[in-house]
């Protein structure tokens, strides 16, 4: 229970965090974050708590990441189902805080997307579905050769969150323009579930990808890395 409690609170920071500096800070006049900081924002989620729960739960906050750790030989499948539903858990518990937060301004619109993942006229820069598949597979399958790369025993120790965490800030800087980036299911349907409509009709795209990367990182890893052994 302690590993699931960890990841129920560690996913709740991250969409806190991720999304929360998208809704809140993103866009707020003359200072706000931009781009640049939303990307930051999610990656700094991350390694604070890398540090803080990876020594309980290991620190995935993601089910694709789950998946992927469980294709790639790093974690037992009788626990998948726990660990993702924590994970799923601790974001619509931080969307539900986010919204209270945010719901207190005036001229608040859930309509304005929520920081919702989405493609076609719901993508930042208006790529479509076919452009936010390959985004959302590319990106999480590079997050996990990042993650199983830098939790690999021969890599240098104590880095890992911090490799992991620039990793997401990266996928973000690349990836928001496309879909306002997912690689995380849970991160997906924690605002979208708030937000309902089209963000919860496209919200299959944001966990069938993901997925599909994450166990094409985890394959693409058992080549690069445990080939060079």
């Amino acid at each position: 229970m302690q590993r699931y409690g960890a990841e129920f609170v560690g996913t709740f920071w991250l969409v806190l965090g991720g999304c929360g500096s998208a809704v809140l800070a993103a866009g707020f006049p003359e200072v706000g974050i931009g781009l640049h900081g939303v990307s930051l924002a999610f990656g700094l989620t991350v390694l604070t708590m890398a540090y803080a729960i990876g020594h309980v739960s290991g620190c995935h906050l993601n089910p694709a990441v789950s998946i992927g750790l469980w294709a790639g030989g790093r974690f037992p499948a009788a626990q998948l189902v726990p660990y993702i539903a924590s994970q799923v858990l601790g974001a619509v518990a931080a969307g539900a805080v986010l919204y209270l937060i945010a719901s207190g301004q005036s001229g608040f619109d859930l309509a304005a997307g929520f920081a919702s993942n989405g493609y076609g006229e719901h993508s930042p820069g208006g790529y479509g579905l076919r452009s936010a598949f390959v985004t959302e597979v590319v990106m999480t399958m590079m997050f996990l050769v990042i993650i199983l790369g830098a939790t690999d025993e021969r890599a240098p120790k104590g880095f890992a969150p911090i490799a992991i965490g620039l990793g997401l800030t990266l996928i973000h800087l690349i990836s928001i323009p496309v879909t306002n980036t997912s690689v995380n299911p849970a991160r997906s349907t924690g605002v979208a579930l708030f937000v309902g409509g089209w963000a919860v009709s496209q919200l299959r795209l944001f966990w069938v990808a993901p997925i599909h990367g994450a166990i094409s990182g985890a394959l693409d890893n058992r080549v690069i890395g445990e080939g060079s052994e």
